[in-house]
Order: structure tokens, then sequence, then C-alpha cells
């Protein structure tokens, strides 16, 4: 009987600990002042092998990536974007007081905006970047008092011969209302 109060307790402390913990972790998210957000954007060929399809993609220059975070009545009350770099990275930097408003990090949702490349601009699903990111406490990498860090799995494109036409709505489809995501088609590319 004293072995079993005893291994109570320990898994009680342990319990203890670990919540502990997690509330530090969570009392540090809030009161972070900026948040951090990098990631990179590449090029899918689906006329490559699979492995080079899937796992090879290459870094666009110049794609633009944004940030909306809205409030409970989801109105936008922050927006910041950025450009790739020569290595497809991107770096936003969101304050997390705006006009004297604290903003709530899990309404906040990071995607895809253009390419710039001729060969490469057709939006793909790969990594959200269509539907967007939404940045919730699970998906941090880092933090501290002054800022919390996310470090997003990459974004893609891919080439305009890589484009499945949407064969779900009529025939009548004029251009402003075509397929303009590559995997609409529930293939979620």
């Amino acid at each position: 009987m004293g072995g079993s109060v005893m291994g109570m307790v320990m898994i009680l402390a342990l319990a203890a600990s670990i919540l502990m913990g997690c509330t530090d972790v969570a009392l540090g998210l809030n009161e972070a002042e900026k948040i951090h957000v990098g990631g990179r954007v590449l090029c899918q060929d689906c006329t490559q092998e699979w492995n080079k399809w899937a796992y090879g993609g290459k870094p666009i220059k110049g794609c633009k990536v944004s940030a909306i975070c809205m409030d409970e009545r989801r109105r936008i009350v922050h927006y910041a974007s950025d450009t790739t770099d020569e290595l497809g990275e991107f770096q936003l930097i969101i304050d997390k007081l705006v006009n004297g408003k604290q903003i709530k990090t899990e309404l906040c949702s990071v995607r895809l905006v253009s390419s710039p490349d001729p060969t490469c601009n057709v939006f793909t699903n790969f990594g959200n970047g269509v539907s967007g990111v939404k940045l919730f406490r699970q998906l941090a990498t880092a933090f501290n008092d002054n800022f919390i860090k996310y470090s997003l799995n990459p974004f893609y494109f891919t080439t305009p011969m890589c484009d499945q036409p949407d064969t779900t709505s009529s025939s009548t489809t004029t251009p402003s209302n075509s397929n303009q995501y590559v995997g609409n088609n529930n293939n979620n590319y």
C-alpha cells in the first residue's frame, strides 16, 4: 500500500511539473512582442521523376507571401507581406500590438500571393500555400520575451504544364471563375 501511495505522489508531482512547464510556454507566447514567420517557396516540376518532383523543388526568387491577422469579428487588423530572396526564403515580422490591441496569433494565416516566374506560377496547395497556414501555438518553433518564431513547411508553385483543369464545373467556365489553383479537383496538390 505504501508503495502505491508513493507511486501516486510521484505521478502527481510529474504531472504538476509538466503542467507548470506548459503554463510557462503559454505565458511566453502570450507576452511576446513580435511574431516572426519564416519559410520557403519552391517550384515543383511534375515532368520530373517522383523523387525530384516531390523533394527536388527549386527556390523561386521574388515570390510574394502574405500574413493576414483578423480579430474575433473577422476584420483584418494586420497585413504583412514579404518577397522571397534567391534561396526562396521569406521572413515576416508582425507586431503583436496593433492600435493598442493584442493580436491573437491563432487568428493569423500565411499564404502565397504571387510568383514572378512565368515558367512556374501556378498555385498549389502543398504546404497549404493556397488555403493558408494558421499560426497555432503548436506550430511555434521558438519563443522568448520578445518574439514567437514559426518556421513553416515550404509552399509550392508548379509549371503551367502541370496545371490540371477543373473538370467538375460546367463547360461554360469563364476566365474569371476558372480553376486558378492546382488541386481544386480534390487532389490536394
